[in-house]
Parts: structure tokens; C-alpha cells; sequence
């Protein structure tokens, strides 16, 4: 167990010298680091509750989703009946969360039934599903079908509404360019957000609350935006800027926001104002320029959140997939519609439901009051293996300080983001390292009193303390994962020290540690051990 060939130890060197230099970054300023390599810049990020920023708890909008579902079975059973050519008296309608349909003759109604049921799907990715469809199709009597969207159907939709609704906030957040945001689900309906060096959330907030549901229709020029009635496949809305104007607009939708590709902020060349450049994609661009072909001369409307932003006359079909929107735009307002465009529209609408701001004065007091408590418990660690190990104790002191280097040098290399908890989790591990090294020296005592000399004694002692440590570290280890996959914020920073640290430690302990004491051994042929 001491003996040590010279490119194993070279090589133990090595790797501890290249994880603690992955650290260094984080001694210099961040503008300085900026200009190193790519591969040298990577360091530590300071969490929310060390260097302040914004907080916001957001609510997914339950009753907008459930809403939706059954609009679409509404029309999935407006579409299923006509194109089975069954008549049906009384529209259409949605009451107490179902949707009905009354069938003109009492002949058609297992036609109908049969042709209903075929919309149901089975409900994808829920287990313990059984099979279940996530539409009910029931007679009512009457001619009357109902269609009833089920309970788990209604939660799988949630589910997927969350899962897609994070990734559209986490590419808001990312645009606005700030750094190592925590985007997380939690609960069944709400995302939490959160923003290091954010110190005013406004903007954050009205980024986030936008629905940006874009769409291409074309205005309706049969109706008077004056006149009280408006027709069946058309809608009243209003422009986005003030003064409101009306437009009628229809109901149909050309080309919608989901197949574009890009959109960008710029200016235009005659006017100087600041607009919005979008493309589409190649499904966008095929459908937009038989649009414009189709309808050259006419009015279409560029719809955001339901209010127009833009109504351009069609002067010639657009075949390029790309177009410009101009609507009295500031540099900020065509920024942050080039960002929604771009991240793509919420399934659903967010609430702001909590909100927290923490200020970099009380970040920085927490920084403060945790490196106090690393300094004082790392040099109570310290001053206890010095008086109880002596010259061992020197051993066990230089490898966990070196053990704490790799910690930050592991967590910079992952460009980890260091909380309050994740310090405790550091200091924590200071106190594990040291564990080890006292389940070593303990067993090198038992095995002096039982008559072995100096250098068979240690080798025992390191070859026997294995097993325990081996098996301390690993269940400690379970417990970070378990804290890592069901934790979340504060309380994974703080797994993910601990389990860093556990590698480092059961590496310096049975590596390091004893390539100290061999080197020692082989220096001084020691009769006596210091211990």
C-alpha cells in the first residue's frame, strides 16, 4: 500500500495540481478573465442569495389550459361530424366542462358516436394510465352526444403546458443576457425564476408575462370596424400602440408564429425607425407566400397577444420567407419583440404570484458571514489534528487544503453556481476529509498496540481503514444524489458540493494522503511512528 511506482505519483500530482489551477479564474477580475481563452475562462457563479438578484415564483394560468383542450375538441368534433356528413342542430357548444352536440336525426347518433370516439387518444407519457383515452364520448339522450376530457388527460396537458412553458421562459431569460438563471418547475402548475445580478425585475416580469402569441391574418375589408355587428369568421381587435384603432380582422389563421425562424431588431434604411426583420421556416415560407400571392392588394394583419401591431397593404407576393414589421417601435420595444418572436409564444398565460428581490449589500453579508464560518471551522479542524496526530496531523492538514482547491477548481470546470448552502456543504466536507484521515491514524494506533512496527503499521492502517471509508463515503454520497434529483435551488448547490467533496475526499485520503506518508517512509525509515 506504500509503495508507489514514479509515474503513479506523477501522476497523483498532476491530476490534483490541474483541478486546483481549474480555480485560479476565480481569483481575478471577471473583465480580465474575459480575455483569456475560451477554455480558461470557465469559474465559479455566484448564486442569488450571495450576490442578489430577482426572485419570481410563476403561475401557470390552469384555466386558460383546460379552456384550450376543449376549444380543441370542439373543433375536432365540428370537423369529425362534417366530414361524416351528420348533421347537427344548435352549434357546437362548451358547457360545465364538456363539449356537446346535438345530432339533427336520431338515425345518425351511433354513426356519430362511432365517429367521435375515434378523436379520443390515448393518454401518452402517464403511467398508471391503463389505457385510457383522454376524451370521453357519452349518449345523453336526445340526440345529444357529450365529450368529457378526463381528469388525467387534463393533468398530462398540464404537465406537457409546464415542461414547454420552462423552455420558452428559460430562452426569454437567456436573451436578456444574464447569467446562470435557475429555471425550475415546482408544484403541479408554477416555474420558479431565478436571476443572479438582477437587481430590478420590471423588465424581467413583462418579458415574462407576454403570451407572444403571434399570427398572420387578413383583415377583414367586407366589415366596418364602426358597425355593431361583426361577422361569424371574423373578430374585432385593436391596434397595440395608442390611440387604439380597430381592425376587423379574421378568424383564420395564415401563417402563425410558430414557424418562424428568426426575427432581429434593426432600423429602416428610407425612415430610419426601428423595426423588426423576421424569416420563416420552410413550412412558414411556403404558406406565406401563397398568402400574400393570393390576397396581393389586400390589408393582413400581424397579430400579437390578440392586439395588432402592424396592418400592411399586400403590394406584391412575398416569396423570400422574410419580411420586416414596423409599427412605431422604440429601440427597447423592437428588442424585446425580436426576443419573444424569437423564444417562441406560451402555451399558456404566467401570473407573477411571489416576488423577491435581494440586494447585493445582504448578498454580500452572506458571503462574509460564510467565509467566517469556513475560517473558523477549518482552523478548529486544523488546530484539533495538529494536537491529537501531531506530524500526521501536518499530513492530514496539507491534503485537505488541497482537497478544498479541488472542490472549487471540480465546481469551477463546471461552471457550478456557488449558494450559501453549497459553502456549508464545503465546510462540511472539510470535516469528512478529516474523518477519513482519523479512521487511518486510529486503525495505525490499534495496529502499534498490536506489536507491529512502525512501517508495517502504517501500511496496514490504510490498507484496512479502506472498506470503512469506502463504505461511509457512498452512502454519504446516495444521500447528495437523492438531495441532487429531489432538491431543488439552494438545496442542490448544496448536493452538489457535498458530492463533489466526497470524491475529492475518498481521492486525497487514498491517494494523496498516502503518497505523503510513503514519500515520509521512505525519507526517514522511521523505528517510531508521530502519532
Amino acid at each position: 500500500m506504500l509503495y508507489f511506482t514514479r509515474w503513479r505519483a506523477l501522476g497523483i500530482i498532476l491530476t490534483a495540481l490541474v483541478v486546483c489551477l481549474c480555480a485560479v479564474p476565480n481569483f481575478f477580475p471577471e473583465a480580465q478573465v474575459k480575455t483569456w481563452p475560451a477554455w480558461a475562462q470557465r469559474r465559479l457563479v455566484l448564486g442569488l442569495d450571495l450576490q442578489g438578484g430577482s426572485y419570481l415564483l410563476l403561475e401557470v394560468d390552469a384555466n386558460y389550459v383546460k379552456k384550450e383542450k376543449l376549444e380543441q375538441v370542439r373543433d375536432d368534433t365540428r370537423k369529425a361530424l362534417r366530414d361524416a356528413r351528420i348533421g347537427f342542430t344548435g352549434g357546437i357548444a362548451i358547457r360545465n366542462d364538456a363539449v356537446e352536440a346535438r345530432i339533427a336525426k336520431e338515425a345518425d347518433v351511433p354513426a356519430a358516436l362511432a365517429k367521435l370516439r375515434e378523436i379520443a387518444q390515448p393518454i401518452g407519457g402517464l403511467l398508471g394510465s391503463g389505457g385510457q383515452r383522454d376524451v370521453d364520448v357519452t349518449d345523453a339522450g336526445g340526440g345529444l352526444i357529450r365529450l368529457t376530457v378526463s381528469q388525467p388527460a387534463m393533468i398530462e396537458r398540464m404537465r406537457k403546458t409546464i415542461e414547454q412553458s420552462i423552455q420558452i421562459v428559460e430562452r426569454r431569460v437567456n436573451e436578456l443576457g444574464t447569467v446562470e438563471p435557475l429555471i425550475q418547475r415546482q408544484g403541479t402548475d408554477r416555474i420558479l425564476v431565478q436571476v443572479p445580478g438582477l437587481q430590478d425585475p420590471t423588465h424581467l416580469k413583462e418579458l415574462l408575462g407576454k403570451t407572444a402569441k403571434m399570427e398572420f391574418r387578413m383583415v377583414d375589408t367586407t366589415a366596418s370596424p364602426d358597425q355593431a355587428t361583426v361577422p361569424a369568421d371574423s373578430e374585432r381587435l385593436v391596434s397595440a400602440s395608442p390611440p387604439p384603432v380597430p381592425y376587423i380582422v379574421k378568424k383564420q389563421v395564415l401563417v402563425s408564429g410558430s414557424e418562424l425562424s428568426d426575427a432581429q431588431p434593426g432600423f429602416d434604411q428610407r425612415t430610419g425607425e426601428a423595426i423588426v426583420s423576421f424569416k420563416f421556416n420552410t413550412s412558414g415560407a411556403r404558406k406565406f407566400a401563397q398568402a400574400t400571392a393570393d390576397n396581393v392588394g389586400q390589408p393582413f394583419a400581424i397579430v400579437l397577444d390578440n392586439k395588432v401591431i402592424s396592418a400592411p397593404v399586400i403590394r406584391e407576393p412575398i416569396t423570400g420567407g422574410q419580411g420586416q414589421i414596423s409599427g412605431s417601435f422604440t429601440v427597447q420595444s423592437a428588442n424585446d419583440l425580436a426576443i419573444l418572436m424569437r423564444a417562441g409564444a406560451l402555451p399558456a398565460p404566467l401570473t407573477v404570484v411571489e416576488e423577491r428581490t435581494v440586494g447585493p449589500g445582504l448578498g454580500q453579508d452572506s458571503i462574509e458571514k460564510g467565509e467566517l464560518a469556513a475560517y473558523v471551522g477549518s482552523i478548529l479542524v486544523i488546530v484539533f489534528m495538529l494536537i491529537t496526530y501531531r506530524l500526521f496531523g501536518v499530513f492530514a492538514n496539507i491534503a485537505v487544503a488541497i482537497n478544498v482547491a479541488m472542490i472549487f477548481g471540480l465546481l469551477s470546470l463546471l461552471n457550478a453556481t456557488l449558494t450559501l448552502p453549497g459553502i456549508a456543504g464545503i465546510v462540511l466536507t472539510v470535516g469528512i476529509a478529516v474523518d477519513s484521515n482519523v479512521l487511518i491514524y486510529e486503525r495505525i494506533r490499534e495496529e502499534l498496540r498490536g506489536g507491529r512496527n512502525a512501517i508495517s503499521a502504517i501500511d496496514a492502517g490504510f490498507k484496512r481503514a479502506l472498506a470503512t471509508i469506502l463504505d461511509s463515503n457512498i452512502t454519504t454520497f446516495i444521500a447528495a444524489a437523492v438531495l441532487f434529483y429531489i432538491g431543488t435551488g439552494p438545496v442542490r448547490g448544496f448536493a452538489v458540493t457535498l458530492g463533489i467533496g466526497i470524491i475529492t475526499t475518498v481521492f486525497t485520503a487514498f491517494t494523496l494522503t498516502r503518497l505523503i506518508v510513503a514519500a515520509w517512509v521512505r525519507w526517514k525509515r522511521p523505528q517510531t511512528v508521530p502519532i
